[in-house]
């Protein structure tokens, strides 16, 4: 069974640099149109010392659009558009088409829709009009110190090392070293980096998402990086040895425990991006298990066989992360999914930890349920079989929030969690078993990872979508939707922790929500590095310097 959850999965193969000469205190950044935008012959200059040519990035469904209609381009554009391994190498495209548009403050809506029945002009909306298709550091180097921001692809930089003996660089002496480490370059994703440990014996921590497209050392990890195999693991970030980064001075400097400290407490979840440009991202490796799997699907006939399942579901939460077990369930009125894994696990362990429950479901439910239990002998062979293809995640519009759920908000108001999330208006909730067990062993003060994450047990997940085309008022009606069901996930996590890779453009207080009490220390070390902040990220460390469009410092 694949389950439908949705993620916020933004391209990991492109870093927006400025939009513009670097500002000074009072100075905004010039765009795209402005009288200040560098003439051609400055961007041909910029291309004399790339190893590739200048790109100039258009959406990619333009390729169905007069002139280039009909073309063979855009028959890859109608077959590939929910393929995320495609638009991810496409200069133009992001994983989620609604960030491809721009809004104009007027409410028109600038963008290029696949549907070209919808009759609406395609227009560049918020696609960077020049980009630099990065093959090597030096590219990125020359990108980020050229006088005009530009748009970075760094997919090709897909390198993959593995030491059997790594020795983090500025480690006082090789007894420093760390067995079977492995090295991903910027633009390798995910399901690229499993084949490759796989090959050599080992399991390495990463996202999941159908097709595996996520980047392993992008936004992921910067972000925390979670995973169905965090209670076992730690996040993402738990599991980092070492960065390579592009600072805003053209630097490129390696940092982990032993060197540039402070830039590594940073750079271990607080937040991609917005600190410079990461080359390559050091993962310590664990060696191959068998894993158990449990899938559970049930229908409900009445709010009060949801309440109850639902209810026994969160109050389950804590006790089953303690064992190693994580997953992702969706739930409705109507409807209760889950699948959830756990390393090295016998049979007779998976029953004792889920049979009480699928009982409880199958009684509540009077039958209207099924359970059943799968055996694999590595994580590839399961992620093959249960990720390689399903329903897609990228390709439509679509906007989420989430909020962390704490151990004891799970343990002690199990009821009072089902009560809200049952009341959530409109389509399913996601709830994310990603934390909990070895999450909860780590020192919140140890790295700038949200430190909520610490005391969480699940992420709660909900998302809005509309149609292709539709018009703004369609879409902030969609927006205050998800704004008004932020706000009841608010009554049951009242310090608003939320995971921000898969967070909220539209947070109220995004420094409480993202980063907590680690936001001043974050921002002092985004300073350090990055003093005439080149990298502003929507919503990041340091953005609040900045008005609505980061164009202008306020």
């Amino acid at each position: 069974m694949q389950l439908l959850y949705y993620l916020l999965l933004l391209s990991t193969s492109i870093i927006h640099v400025a939009a513009g000469p670097t500002p000074a205190a009072s100075q905004c950044r010039c765009l795209y149109g402005d009288p200040c935008w560098p003439s051609q012959n400055s961007f041909s200059a910029l291309s004399d010392q790339l190893s590739q040519p200048v790109l100039h990035p258009v959406p990619p469904e333009s390729a169905c659009y007069p002139p280039s209609s009909p073309s063979g381009n855009c028959s890859a554009v109608l077959s590939n558009f929910d393929n995320g391994d495609w638009r991810a190498d496409q200069p133009g495209a992001m994983q989620l088409p609604n960030f491809q548009t721009y809004i104009l403050p007027n409410g028109t809506i600038e963008a290029c829709y696949m549907n070209v029945s919808l009759g609406v002009p395609c227009e560049q909306g918020s696609v960077p009009p020049i980009g630099v298709d990065a093959r090597t550091i030096e590219d990125v180097k020359n990108a980020v110190c050229w006088p005009r921001g530009v748009h970075v692809m760094d997919a090709p930089l897909k390198n993959m090392t593995y030491d059997q003996e790594f020795v983090p660089d500025g480690a006082p002496s090789s007894s420093e070293r760390v067995s079977n480490a492995v090295t991903l370059g910027s633009g390798v994703p995910w399901h690229e980096a499993y084949d490759f440990v796989q090959e050599r014996g080992r399991f390495i921590l990463g996202g999941i998402s159908v097709g595996g497209t996520v980047g392993a050392a992008g936004g992921w990890i910067m972000g925390a990086g979670h995973s169905a195999f965090a209670p076992t693991f730690g996040l993402g970030v738990d599991n980092v040895l070492q960065f390579t980064i592009v600072l805003a001075s053209g630097q490129h400097i390696t940092i982990n425990a032993y060197q540039n400290t402070d830039l590594f407490w940073a750079l271990r979840g607080g937040g991609g991006g917005t600190y410079g440009v990461v080359t390559s991202v050091t993962y310590r490796t664990h060696p191959i298990f068998s894993l158990s799997m449990a899938v559970l699907a049930a229908n409900f006939s009445s709010t009060d066989i949801a309440q109850s399942v639902i209810t026994e579901f969160i109050k389950s939460q804590p006790a089953w992360s303690n064992k190693g077990w994580g997953g992702y369930s969706s739930i409705s009125t109507s409807a209760f999914q889950l699948q959830h894994v756990a390393p090295n696990v016998s049979t007779t362990d998976m029953n004792a930890t889920f049979s009480p429950f699928a009982d409880y479901v199958s009684n509540a439910t009077q039958g209207a349920s099924q359970v059943a239990y799968q055996n694999f002998s590595s994580f590839t062979e399961w992620y093959a079989a249960t990720y390689s293809q399903g329903p897609p995640q990228v390709g439509y519009p679509i906007l989420g929030a989430n909020r962390l759920l704490s151990r004891a908000v799970a343990a002690e108001n199990p009821a009072q969690v089902a009560e809200k999330l049952l009341s959530l208006n409109g389509g399913v909730l996601g709830i994310l078993s990603v934390a909990g067990g070895a999450v909860s062993e780590v020192d919140p003060s140890s790295m700038g990872v949200l430190p909520a994450w610490r005391t969480a047990v699940a992420e709660l997940y909900n998302t809005v979508a509309w149609p292709e085309g539709s018009p703004n008022s369609v879409i902030q009606e969609q927006v205050q939707a998800l704004e008004r069901n932020t706000e009841i996930l608010n009554e049951i996590t009242p310090d608003s922790a939320s995971y921000m890779n898969e967070g909220s453009l539209y947070e109220k207080d995004f420094k409480k929500s993202f980063f907590g009490d680690h936001y001043t220390n974050l921002k002092d070390i985004k300073s350090k590095y990055d003093p005439t902040s080149l990298f502003v990220v929507p919503l990041g460390v340091g953005s609040d310097e900045w008005d609505s469009d980061l164009r202008c410092p306020v």
